[in-house]
């Protein structure tokens, strides 16, 4: 027992301490200077490496007094010992156990004290397991908000279990004064400890947050004025040097006299001069400011008060369209309507005018014309494929590279606030998860609005008023109802066979002539030439396939004169096909021969009018109807409507009243590929499906149009011009055409009301006694009347089957 006594009340050298203190269990490395505490390392060296670390009171002291020495501190333990650059000496110390100095037993040569223990009250084993998991979160979030610590730190306490330790660690690791630690240092109940430690994260995790924010916001603030600041004398210092005083005026004074010329209104001028105010006060190479300064070029460089003066002279525009145009009578009308309206009024309504009709019948041409005959400026946007709604609205201005929408730009670009604005295209608008550009064209398009019309980038509004807008489509059935109500719609049909004749004379052949570099006395295309090429080799509503094969002609003929072959050539009816090759088209679709079940029929495509053959055959079976020909829910409606017509009127037509149970009728509308919908082939079914029921040949000279009700009715339909040209293009003599459509008989030309007998019908039994011939031919006698086939053809299937 004495031993243990005399073990305890040893004395032990001390070693104070500054900046630093050394807890238990922690290991830390030391430099070692001072007289008294390198003989402190020197005795503890010589009797077992433990000494006493207490820290000081205050670091300025260089030799402390124990007065100036703190009585609680660390028992450590010598690990190494080595020199150090300097020349002091660098130890490696592990904390042991925390002590208390009792005395002090020597002063010299080095500090000798005696210690007593100091005993840790430590938590019951459920107490620890939550103080451990409470302080390991608060360390988390310190080393997460503090760049004091490594985050290295969190993996070298991951393991440590015992909440005493755990707090000594900690705080060895954070920066706090060494007053704070040395009260936590004398602290020997662990929950105690560990409460005073998570107050001091706490408070260290809001002064971090708090520097963090000063720091940013410091930050900023250089960044906006005292680097940028730097950068702008630089550039002066750099400007001076090179002889450039910069005299002029500054980039917002430029900005600023724009606006003044520009003649902006109050809102737009306003809006104007608050972004230069705001570009002063920024640092010319920021993003803001190349942000503010594209959007302050786009509002000055605007049309705001520049308008073109119009030239309205009636006669003068009517002679322009005649030069650049032939035909179009409507259109050319309209326009001349609208000049005596502004020769009147000072400010009419800028029209919405909607042109539609097939490719190549000088749609988008005539826009041109229009804008030449009003001496205005012109601008031509495709809105062909356009899906986002931005592209007419424009983008905000806080999407990196946003513009203003089309509309704008091609305000720009004209340079002028009342331009013809021509949108191509305009059936090919499309929508998908970025708008819906028809719905922002509703605005653009309508009088009411557009005087105020808003921009996105721009936010001021822009008057639209003046602007003549003309669009274009091929055909209304994609054009939603709403933006079709805004516009007035001038259909353009396509040409007869004349009428390209006298625009390819006028215009397509001196055009193509003068591309390829060639005059009249080298190649002379003749009238019949240019018929014959219309109709052995083109097959369309416009002229652009007519103006390619006269382009095919000039290059071959520029071939010759170049080869020195030919020096002049004349293209006749008789060897166009050795410029062209063998005919591509049989001039007329209409059969040689009347033919049993085949009917023709008129229809209107996006390309314009189209004769349609309609094949039916019959065979014995069950009343089966079959439809082929990628037909539509409204035409295979209306073959069901004619079946049934039919059947009502089986007596009439020599048929037994249950023929339909004893036959399958199948209905094929041939090139099976294109979709065909709509109710006006129903009398041309009607009338195959009769044709073929009866064996009653159907007129090969004679095509027709019109809805068919169960009664028998024929109904109106539409296109009326268009299906008419068609006719007369295939060849057709007779055409059969609803009573009501009477009226539009007017649209068609006279030639071509001379060349086709036109048949005004009311009712389906005057189709059919027009169009079936009253003789029966027996070798395509059908399945019709079952019980009056003659003996030889009882038990067998006899069926019809004809191709146009």
């Amino acid at each position: 027992m004495g031993d243990a006594r005399d073990a305890v009340r040893k004395s032990y050298p001390l070693l104070p301490l500054r900046n630093v203190l050394v807890f238990p269990g922690i290991t830390i490395s030391l430099e070692v200077g001072r007289p008294k505490s390198l003989r402190a390392v020197d005795i503890a060296r010589a009797s077992g490496n433990e000494l006493v670390m207490c820290a000081q009171k205050s670091t300025e002291i260089t030799d402390p007094s124990p007065e100036d020495i703190y009585n609680v501190g660390t028992l450590g333990r010598i690990k190494e010992v080595a020199k150090a650059p300097s020349g002091n000496l660098r130890i490696v110390v592990e904390g042991i156990r925390r002590v208390r100095i009792s005395s002090y037993d020597a002063l010299e040569p080095a500090y000798m004290v005696t210690i007593e223990d100091l005993l840790e009250r430590r938590p019951r084993p459920d107490e620890n397991k939550v103080l451990v998991k409470t302080l390991m979160e608060q360390y988390e979030e310190y080393v997460g908000v503090t760049r004091n610590v490594p985050a290295e730190t969190l993996i070298s306490i991951a393991g440590v279990s015992e909440a005493g330790r755990l707090c000594d660690t900690v705080t060895t690791h954070i920066p706090i004064p060494i007053s704070e630690k040395q009260e936590l240092l004398e602290t020997v109940s662990v929950i105690e400890r560990t409460e005073r430690l998570l107050d001091v994260l706490n408070r260290e995790i809001e002064i971090a947050g708090l520097e963090k924010r000063i720091n940013l916001r410091v930050r900023r603030q250089i960044e906006r004025s005292q680097k940028e600041y730097w950068l702008r004398e630089q550039m002066k210092a750099i400007q001076k040097e090179l002889g450039d005083k910069g005299d002029g005026p500054s980039e917002a004074e430029e900005f600023r006299q724009k606006v003044e010329e520009a003649g902006l209104p109050d809102d737009a001028k306003e809006r104007a001069l608050r972004e230069i105010a705001r570009l002063e006060k920024m640092p010319q190479a920021s993003a803001e400011a190349v942000v503010v300064r594209t959007y302050l070029e786009w509002l000055v460089s605007l049309p705001w008060n520049v308008v073109t003066e119009d030239t309205i002279d009636i006669e003068h525009a009517e002679k322009i369209l005649d030069q650049d145009h032939y035909g179009l009578d409507e259109p050319k009308e309209r326009i001349l309507e609208y000049l005596a309206i502004r020769k009147l009024v000072s400010k009419p309504r800028g029209p919405i005018l909607c042109f539609v009709g097939p490719p190549g019948v000088g749609k988008t041409s005539l826009g041109k014309s229009i804008a030449k005959a009003l001496g205005r400026k012109f601008v031509r946007i495709s809105l062909g494929g356009v899906r986002d709604e931005a592209e007419i609205r424009g983008h905000r201005r806080t999407y990196i590279g946003a513009l203003p929408g089309r509309i704008i730009q091609g305000l720009r670009t004209a340079g002028s606030k009342n331009p013809v604005f021509l949108m191509d295209e305009i059936d090919k608008l499309a929508s998908d998860f970025r708008g819906d550009p028809a719905a922002a064209l509703l605005e653009v398009l309508d009088p009411e609005q557009n005087h105020q019309f808003s921009d996105h980038y721009l936010e001021v509004p822009f008057d639209l008023s003046k602007v003549m807008f003309i669009t274009t489509a091929n055909s209304t059935h994609t054009i939603p109802r709403p933006l079709l109500d805004r516009m007035e719609v001038i259909t353009l049909p396509g040409y007869t066979e004349e009428e390209k004749v006298e625009i390819a004379s006028r215009f397509l052949v001196p055009k193509m002539l003068k591309e390829h570099g060639l005059t009249p006395t080298n190649l002379t295309i003749r009238r019949d030439a240019l018929k014959e090429i219309i109709r052995s080799y083109t097959r369309e509503a416009g002229v652009r396939n007519l103006e390619r094969q006269v382009a095919t002609i000039c290059r071959k003929t520029a071939k010759d004169v170049v080869a020195g072959n030919k020096k002049r050539v004349v293209v006749t009816a008789k060897n166009v096909n050795k410029y062209l090759g063998i005919p591509k088209f049989r001039y007329g679709q209409v059969e040689k021969e009347d033919q049993v079940g085949v009917a023709l029929a008129l229809a209107v495509t996006e390309y314009g009018g189209d004769v349609m053959p309609c094949e039916v055959s019959v065979v014995k079976g069950k009343g089966k109807l079959t439809l082929t020909g990628q037909l539509g829910d409204v035409m295979k409606e209306s073959a069901q409507a004619a079946l049934s017509y039919l059947r009502s009127r089986s007596a009439d037509l020599g048929l037994e009243p249950d023929f339909y149970e004893q036959v399958d009728i199948h209905v094929h509308v041939p090139e099976g590929a294109i979709p065909k919908d709509g109710p006006s082939a129903g009398i041309t079914m009607a009338c195959a499906i009769a044709s073929a029921l009866t064996g009653k040949p159907v007129r090969h000279d004679l095509a027709m149009t019109g809805e068919i009700t169960l009664r028998g009715r024929v109904l109106p339909i539409g296109g009326v011009k268009e299906k008419v040209l068609a006719a007369h293009r295939a060849g057709v003599s007779k055409v059969i055409l609803p009573l009501d459509n009477k009226k539009d008989l007017e649209d068609i030309p006279d030639n071509v009301r001379d060349d086709i007998d036109i048949e005004l019908v009311s009712h389906m039994d005057q189709v059919l006694a027009l169009a079936l011939r009253d003789g029966r031919d027996p070798e395509l006698e059908t399945l019709a009347c079952l019980d009056g086939l003659k003996q030889g053809q009882q038990g067998q299937d006899v069926a019809v089957n004809h191709v146009s």
